[in-house]
């Protein structure tokens, strides 16, 4: 009766109301994309559905009680496990990036690849450990923080200079920024936590590799210290035993001309709610005809 009655009730402000709470709920979930937090939320918000359902399916008075009471709880705790994601929405807001800030124009793009590709190859020739970070679309502002500030032009010189092993600034991570240049180097990453590693004696540096690949969208190139083969990071996965070649068409894939960085802001937030319209409509596909299916088979 409630459902009929407030369809009956529905009108222009309901409407509103609806959309925007749709667009700030979207807004969110965009902004978190590709991070652990999205991850999370994901969970959290289907053990919620799934003990909603069974207590009210069930009748469990003791379950509802405490899913009542512990929605005060969830609302001091959400801030507090989501406060690095919630943070950095917030600076976004503040510096008018909403959807995110321009990334460099496929030519600087296209020589920040070819510089680190040559840079890589020497690293390992020479066995000389290196951890280099491209920011995409997710702020970086806290890790670079965390570095000595450089600012300057991509060069494989420049960054064979700071993954010398003699220097101060080797032991740490070289990372460049959405305007192509060297923001920050001995920068500090965050270690993956995931336990389904691909060799279980991988060192710091790749951990350190997986681990901003898992907080972020940030591509990450590695050269292994002791063997000097060289791997790459996205999306908390790995790619190892990489030649220039194959290194160069995975950058290309991700950063340079072929990726999604070249397509203006409006177009990939386009994109992305097309992706997600299919998906639904998709999965409602495939729940119509397993229903189909099932009516047939009875």
């Amino acid at each position: 009766m409630e459902f009929f009655w407030a369809l009956q009730t529905f009108d222009l402000r309901a409407l509103v109301d609806v959309l925007i709470l749709t667009f700030l709920i979207f807004g969110v979930t965009y902004m978190l994309r590709g991070t652990q937090a999205i991850v999370l939320l994901r969970g959290v918000i289907i053990l919620f559905v799934v003990t909603v359902l069974i207590s009210s399916l069930l009748d469990l008075q003791g379950v509802r009680w405490v899913i009542n009471n512990i929605m005060i709880l969830l609302a001091i705790a959400i801030p507090i496990i989501f406060q690095p994601e919630l943070r950095r929405i917030i600076e976004r807001l503040g510096r008018g990036r909403v959807l995110g800030a321009a990334a460099a124009p496929d030519d600087i793009r296209t020589r920040v690849i070819d510089e680190v590709v040559a840079a890589s190859i020497r690293l390992s020739e020479r066995r000389h450990g290196a951890l280099i970070v491209l920011q995409r679309d997710n702020d970086l502002i806290e890790y670079i923080r965390t570095g000595i500030m450089l600012n300057a032009d991509v060069t494989y010189q420049l960054l064979l200079t700071i993954f010398w092993p003699k220097t101060e600034l080797h032991d740490g991570a070289a990372i460049i920024d959405r305007n192509g240049a060297i923001a920050t180097a001995a920068a500090v990453l965050p270690l993956t936590a995931s336990r389904n590693l691909p060799s279980p004696k991988m060192g710091t540096r790749h951990r350190a590799a997986l681990g901003i690949s898992e907080v972020s969208d940030a591509l990450c190139v590695v050269v292994s210290e002791e063997t000097g083969r060289i791997s790459i990071t996205n999306g908390g996965r790995m790619v190892q035993r990489l030649d220039a070649e194959r290194l160069r068409t995975i950058l290309n894939a991700f950063y340079g001309t072929d990726s999604k960085l070249s397509e203006p802001r409006w177009m990939r937030l386009r994109d992305t709610l097309t992706g997600f319209w299919t998906r639904l409509s998709t999965s409602r596909g495939d729940r119509d005809r397993l229903l189909e299916q099932g009516k047939r088979q009875s």
